[in-house]
């Protein structure tokens, strides 16, 4: 291979080059270092003036006015902004200061849910190492780690963190626990050996380090072959920068909704104004109608009402430890058509549990799950009951321990070590029985680990007793003899046979398998300083031990709860995809399995082809589970996306809610929206459904409101079409009370109203359905003219009957109040009748209703309320015919519901 050296100046291309494709020496030699010696200060100096320091790129914070004034640019915020301008002009001063008043606590309220999404950049910058050990002109030397350039020659041993990316030119049973960025679930153990490449996961390459990752074992030296944001953690920072967060559905909504009805009012006063001047009608006088028309078609109360239901949904949903940061979060959940979930510790327990055992003769298998002690090992009638001798090297041969019920130490050596509480074996008695002389740690090269120990043997003569545990190839492959019936027999050829496919078996299972082998030396012969590898030959066979991370009790039934709301789940993990693919199966979740690196070297066409029948994403990287979650998009699905490492960041970012595990990193929760603080698949199904709940109650509000301003507009244009209360059917303080006290009291009890059935079975909404669907713009709009006919014609009867416009407007006043009370109940469903017991099921929306029916009354007959709303005193039978328009709204509204019903049944 020819080798490109580095000419001073110039920073090696760390992509391009593939360091991981070249052995030690050729990677020193490009980049012209002697890796005993490092780097000369001078050639330090002049790389990092050239190229900056070892850093990430910092987000700037945005000042806090800054911040405040964006809470203007909704076009809501905007709308009740001109309004309260043009309530100043004509000195309407009570209603101008409680709408500034109401977009002020609308800022509030946004930046405080903007202050807690800080930013996953910035998270990731502060994760930075902050010194790095290296050599330079021939010593030794501690530097802070933005110093570090490529070429340096960095020393890592157990309980360091990796400073930068590089190439691993020695290393001493080194591992390195990679999972935040690779997702991998134990330690990565790690080489200087040469890997033929390409391979594009970082996982695969074991013979690199990145930074960022936390050395767990052992020791190492590396040359840095890329910094800053050259890094692996790097480019996701790039990746994070890039990525744009999604606006949420609801707000879209709202936005359209609000140029629907600006719109609207617009159209309106241009009508007003037109037929005013034509009648000579005076400007000003035009011009407080106008006001009037814009404040009844402002839904003021409908972004204060949104954000306290959204709110006490957060509140809710913390208190099932999912903790949502951005309130829209909440009703983004209603339209989750896809999940994409991290396996490890979100669908499995993320405890290693061993459930099979095997000898050269018997089989055993194991009950109970993590790291709990209840369980037993099973057997069949006829076989050997004794499973000491089977798993004694996995107690023997291991330095973890188990403390109150938690592992210290290596994850699978804390699983077999309850395997051997299971099995009735005291631990730390039988470690006794066996002194330590000395300890060959585990090694990628070799991968196994051996211990030495005073023993005695079945003669009574004292010995060395070799204790092996290991990679199953690795073992059979020095192995001599097996234990049979405390017997030792050949290891022929059947035996290996029987061994292979057993591995192969259980492998194909999602089992991770080990092997355990003894072998007895005499003391004469040992030397404990000596090369211990040397003396692991010959070795007897014991066992074979299968052990997984088991799939959570619970989350078999979430995603059966999923599928059944329509939602398609999906595991993407950084194991390999046979492991993903069991643990798929035994959750239920369908699909093929594949790599992350097939399906990102698909086509397009063939991604959205194949998208909906792949089940399991392996060995996947941060590029692939973006790739994922913009596939997913763009066939239309809305994407929650979950992870706890800095792997997950931009997919997390990129996803429509990105769910972020309380037990992951800051950048991966910084970069969700919402927190999982326990980790568990099942609380992201219950997410969803009282998202879907609190969404379906919103949508029950916006029906309400908006048939509540399409009654407005109309009953505004009505009165200037045809002259009636010279074109201003109420006036400003009582369209006020009408949003403020009815309408939002109404917005609060739909809001928080009570489930309804069957949600969890329906088909989620899909991306960009709006909510103003055909039914509920019919339903809103003949809703709207029939008590716009009504309220006119009241006001009609005022002046023909009382001669009195006045009165005419009070009970009009009256009658529309009456009405939102029906309009309540009927807008809980756009089908289902009133007509039922099931219509008062809701306490809220009872004591609301009742509480509108008496204001109802007392607007007209307490002095106070008068003198406030400008009404005049109504008797029984003028608040009789406001009561009957009431009555003649719900036998139409049910009218419609019943032609619906029929329509939809043929």
């Amino acid at each position: 291979m020819t080798v490109r050296s580095v000419s001073p100046g110039e920073q090696p291309r760390a992509v391009e080059d593939a360091w991981y494709t070249r052995d030690p020496d050729e990677v020193a030699a490009a980049f012209s270092v002697d890796p005993a010696v490092g780097l000369s200060s001078a050639r330090a100096a002049e790389l990092l003036a050239a190229h900056g320091p070892n850093a990430l790129p910092e987000e700037k914070r945005t000042p806090t006015w800054q911040r405040f004034l964006r809470q203007y640019r909704s076009y809501m915020q905007l709308v009740l902004l001109a309004a309260a301008a043009v309530s100043l002009l004509i000195q309407e001063w009570t209603t101008a200061i409680l709408l500034i008043v109401l977009t002020l606590l609308n800022a509030v309220i946004g930046l405080r849910q903007e202050g807690k999404a800080e930013s996953a950049m910035n998270a990731l910058q502060s994760m930075m190492k902050a010194s790095a050990r290296v050599r330079r002109d021939g010593t030794e030397a501690e530097i802070p780690a933005d110093r570090l350039v490529v070429g340096d020659i960095v020393l890592i041993t157990a309980g360091d963190q990796v400073a930068a990316d590089g190439r691993i030119v020695e290393a001493s049973a080194l591992q390195i626990d990679e999972s935040a960025l690779t997702g991998e679930s134990v330690p990565a153990a790690k080489d200087a050996g040469t890997l033929p490449g390409p391979l594009p996961a970082p996982g695969d390459r074991t013979c690199m380090a990145f930074m960022n990752t936390p050395v767990t074992h052992g020791s190492g030296v590396l040359v840095v072959t890329a910094t800053g944001a050259a890094t692996e953690v790097g480019k996701i920072s790039g990746m994070l920068s890039a990525t744009e967060k999604e606006v949420p559905p609801l707000t879209k909504e709202l936005d359209t909704l609000t140029l629907w009805i600006t719109a609207a009012a617009g159209l309106t006063m241009i009508v007003m104004f037109a037929l005013g001047r034509q009648r000579d009608q005076a400007w000003d006088v035009l011009f407080v109608s106008a006001v009037s028309l814009a404040i009844a078609a402002i839904p003021e109360a409908l972004p204060t009402v949104t954000q306290a239901i959204l709110s006490v949904g957060s509140l809710n949903l913390a208190e099932r430890n999912a903790i949502v940061k951005e309130l829209p979060s909440v009703e983004t959940l209603a339209f989750t058509s896809a999940i994409n979930s991290d396996k490890t510790g979100t669908l499995t327990m993320n405890e290693v549990t061993a459930v099979e055992v095997l000898s050269p003769t018997d089989r055993y298998t194991v009950s109970g799950t993590g790291y709990g002690l209840d369980g037993k090992v099973h057997h069949a009638a006829g076989s050997s009951a004794g499973i000491e001798d089977a798993i004694l090297p996995y107690v023997v041969a291991s330095d973890a321990k188990l403390v109150d019920g938690k592992v210290v130490g290596d994850p699978t050596e804390g699983a077999l070590l309850v395997l051997a509480h299971k099995a009735g074996l005291d631990v730390d008695a039988t470690r006794q029985a066996y002194p330590r002389l000395a300890t060959l740690p585990f090694d990628p090269g070799y991968k196994l680990m051996a211990t030495f120990h005073s023993a005695v043997d079945s003669s009574g003569r004292q010995v060395v007793r070799c204790f092996v545990k290991g990679a199953v190839p690795a073992v059979v492959a020095r192995a001599a003899t097996a234990l049979a019936a405390g017997e030792s027999i050949p290891w022929d050829a059947e035996l290996a046979g029987r061994a292979e496919d057993q591995t192969r078996r259980m492998g194909g299972e999602g089992l991770r398998v080990m092997a355990a082998a003894t072998r007895e030396l005499d003391p004469g012969d040992f030397d404990p300083e000596g090369d211990l590898l040397a003396y692991v030959t010959g070795l007897r066979m014991s066992s074979l031990v299968g052990m997984v991370d088991p799939p959570r009790e619970e989350a078999k039934a979430a995603v059966a709860g999923a599928q059944a709301g329509h939602i398609r789940v999906r595991m993407v993990t950084g194991d390999d995809v046979v492991t993903g693919a069991a643990i798929a199966r035994q959750l239920g979740i369908p699909g093929e399995a594949v790599l992350g690196a097939d399906f990102a070297a698909m086509s397009e066409e063939e991604q959205l082809a194949r998208i909906d029948g792949i089940g399991v994403v392996g060995r996947v990287a941060p590029e692939h589970k973006v790739l994922l979650a913009n596939t997913l998009k763009k066939k239309g699905d809305v994407v929650a996306m979950t992870g706890d490492g800095v792997n997950d960041a931009p997919a997390i970012k990129a996803a429509d809610i990105g769910i972020a595990m309380g037990s992951g990193t800051d950048v991966a929760k910084n970069a969700g929206r919402m927190i999982l603080s326990d980790d568990n698949f099942a609380t992201i199904v219950y997410a969803v459904e009282q998202g879907r709940r609190i969404y379906d109650n919103l949508t029950k509000y916006i029906r309400f409101v908006l048939l509540l301003l399409v009654t407005f507009v109309l009953t505004f244009l009505g009165a200037t079409v045809f002259d009636i209360a010279a074109g201003e059917p109420f006036t400003p303080p009582q369209v006020l009370w009408i949003h403020f006290v009815v309408n939002a009291s109404f917005g609060f009890a739909l809001g928080f109203d009570r489930e309804s059935p069957g949600l969890m079975r329906r088909r989620p909404r899909p991306r960009g359905e709006s909510v103003l669907t055909r039914p509920v713009l019919v339903t809103v709009g003949l809703g709207g003219l029939a008590i716009t006919v009504v309220l006119l014609g009241l006001i009609g009867l005022g002046k023909a009957h009382y001669d009195s416009v006045a009165t005419g407007q009070s009970i009009a006043f009256t009658a529309f109040a009456l009405c939102l009370i029906v309009a309540a109940f009927e807008c809980r469903s756009e089908t289902d009748s009133v007509l039922t017991t099931t219509t008062f099921d809701s306490k809220q929306m009872n004591w609301v209703a009742l509480a509108q029916f008496v204001l109802a009354v007392l607007v007209t007959q307490m002095d106070g309320f008068r003198r406030l709303l400008g009404t005049t005193e109504i008797d029984a039978r003028q608040f009789g015919w406001a009561l009957l328009a009431a009555v003649v709204l719900l036998v139409l509204w049910e009218l419609g519901k019943l032609l619906a019903r029929r329509s939809r049944r043929t």
